[in-house]
């Protein structure tokens, strides 16, 4: 892992007439290279790079060049605490990541001590941010905000039908899960089966039968696209018609690779597709080149290198604590996703989640 340090670019800075680039700006990117998670990995080093490939070409950050730093927490806690000791001893001082929030969370402890502050593009349990540390920042929303969107549109739409819901027993998943739940039973709605699973396993076949003699029509669950995937292709070879119903742990295509075509109708909440964002449009085409399609994650970690480099530029400073003071007050940042804002604790002062549908291998809004 060289020594970087990340910002990141507004789109139409002024910055063509900057002086070449020295020096160098230590950023970290930390996430699941490898393992059962690797596509989103990939989703949030594809945006890393493309933002610093797009500020390095107009200049850098101060005058400094950017170079990234990838660090493989391959969705292990510990694992993610060995990045995060290891980007400390390498002088890094931002650090776009974690994806999963139970390897951001043990993390940010970390990058707190060695002051190094922390974007995440993806992990959504509130307590990462919560716990009031001064690092703590997020480009994605919350697992509260997420689970009431989706109690509430079962609520709305679905009062009539049977439904369960699965977790994978993970800070994400059942956290994602227990808010869906809450939201739910609040409106009247009371789930007829209840289960965790451990992620990693292939046969969910005993649970899948569970399901089917509790005549579940709805499952919603709380987790990542492997296991999601399987559990509507077991479903599916049991005669199964339950529709899935789930968050933005499934954004990549790789959901519909593992499910099949048995995942048509799959229902999902995550914010608005920021591919469309007008914004977005030149970042888009330049991944497009590149036969990279920004789905998922990629852009919400190209906007952490903005916010990153907008609030270095503003406080003309690399100075971490000085860039997080600045995203603290409330100032807004223009990112491939739109204005963004940050309130006291690190998190969006707005972000709306909507409904997806999948449909012929992809997603789209409903």
């Amino acid at each position: 892992m060289k020594k970087l340090l990340f910002a990141g670019i507004a789109l139409g800075a002024a910055m063509a007439f900057a002086a070449p680039a020295s020096a160098q700006v230590k950023v970290g990117v930390g996430g699941p290279i490898t393992g059962p998670n690797a596509t989103f990995g990939a989703q949030l080093k594809n945006g890393a790079d493309q933002w610093a490939a797009d500020v390095n070409a107009a200049g850098g950050i101060l005058g400094q060049k950017v170079e990234l730093s990838v660090g493989d927490d391959a969705s292990k806690p510990e694992q993610g605490v060995s990045v995060a000791n290891k980007f400390i001893s390498d002088g890094v001082k931002w650090v776009i990541g974690h994806f999963n929030s139970g390897v951001s969370i043990p993390a940010s402890e970390q990058y707190a001590e060695g002051g190094i502050i922390q974007i995440s593009p993806a992990s959504t349990n509130p307590k990462f941010t919560d716990r009031g540390l001064w690092n703590t920042f997020r480009t994605c929303g919350r697992d509260d905000q997420q689970g009431t969107v989706a109690g509430e549109y079962i609520v709305k739409n679905l009062k009539g039908k049977k439904i369960g819901i699965v977790h994978d027993k993970t800070p994400y998943g059942k956290g994602l899960a227990d808010e869906t739940q809450k939201a739910m039973n609040k409106g009247g709605v009371k789930e007829v089966i209840y289960e965790g699973i451990n992620p990693g396993e292939k046969d969910y076949s005993a649970l899948v039968s569970k399901l089917k003699a509790a005549n579940v029509d709805i499952l919603y669950y709380g987790g990542l696209h492997t296991e999601a995937g399987l559990l509507v292709r077991q479903m599916r070879d049991q005669g199964m018609k339950t529709v899935l119903f789930s968050g933005d742990g499934i954004t990549d295509k790789e959901f519909w690779t593992i499910a099949g075509p048995g995942a048509a109708g799959t229902l999902m909440t995550f914010g608005p597709d920021p591919r469309k964002n007008p914004a977005a449009t030149k970042v888009v085409e330049a991944f497009k080149a590149k036969g990279i399609d920004p789905e998922g994650y990629v852009l919400y970690s190209y906007a952490a290198g903005q916010v990153l480099q907008q609030a270095a530029e503003a406080t003309k400073s690399l100075d971490p604590k000085k860039i997080a003071e600045y995203a603290h007050s409330g100032k807004t940042f223009n990112t491939v996703l739109g204005p963004l804002a940050f309130d006291k604790k690190g998190d969006l002062t707005k972000l709306d989640y909507v409904l997806y549908v999948w449909k012929d291998g992809g997603y789209s809004e409903m």
